[in-house]
């Protein structure tokens, strides 16, 4: 029998981070089904960490508007687990500003407009308008296996929506202020902010749709010890 599903590689291949997004609603129903299917990620245990909170109405904009105006006047992030390296490597830093230099071009932001770069930056805390706005956090009890399951879990929640003509965008930057992420959505301390999710369906028309950034051949991260 003809398989007409497509491969996992394909999907894959296909899947960007869309930050451009139709207002067309996602029924709840179908969200739900997204998180159901990525849940089925592996989980060490069973433990299945990590929740998903749905930001809607007077929330999502309480806690926009609150991490815009951090960013704008300058207030230092604290975020509560480390991303990045520090310092960063060179080989981590070029491909850092590869990526970030691919999605300004394509918007067609200038390489010295300091201005346009902020105020792109800011959609990161608008869930970049999407009809659904996520916030992930983890259990503060959790080790660093939690982090790697939890990261299996996101990337399942992605690749399904995906598969279902959706587009989604992972937004790191919702945990360099994880104090004003609890403050303005009343979460207790013992939640981590992980990252934010911005998932919708995706508009054609938007040029940050089109980035794409390259990944490192095989023969940089494989090898073969006998």
């Amino acid at each position: 029998m003809q398989n007409h599903f497509p491969s996992y590689a394909s999907l894959a291949q296909s899947r960007r981070s869309i930050r451009g997004f139709l207002p067309t609603p996602v029924p709840q129903a179908l969200l739900e089904q997204l998180l159901q299917t990525a849940r089925q990620a592996p989980s060490g245990a069973n433990l299945q960490p990590g929740r998903f909170w749905a930001l809607q109405g007077e929330a999502r904009e309480r806690v926009s508007v609150a991490l815009c105006e951090a960013v704008r006047t300058q207030q230092p992030p604290r975020e509560e687990y480390d991303y990045f390296p520090q310092p960063m490597p060179m080989q981590l830093r070029k491909r850092q500003v590869a990526a970030a230099q691919a999605l300004y071009r394509s918007l067609g932001i200038a390489r010295g407009d300091a201005a346009a770069r902020a105020q792109q930056f800011e959609h990161n805390y608008r869930f970049f308008d999407a009809p659904v706005a996520l916030l992930v956090t983890i259990e503060r009890a959790f080790g660093s296996g939690g982090f790697m399951d939890l990261g299996m879990c996101l990337h399942g929640l992605l690749m399904a929506a995906h598969a279902e003509g959706l587009g989604a965008c992972a937004i790191g930057a919702l945990a360099s202020y994880p104090e004003i992420v609890r403050r303005e959505l009343g979460l207790p301390d013992s939640e981590i902010v992980v990252c934010g999710v911005a998932l919708g369906w995706p508009d054609p028309e938007a040029p940050g749709n089109q980035t794409r950034t390259e990944r490192e051949p095989l023969a940089q991260y494989f090898q073969v010890l006998s």
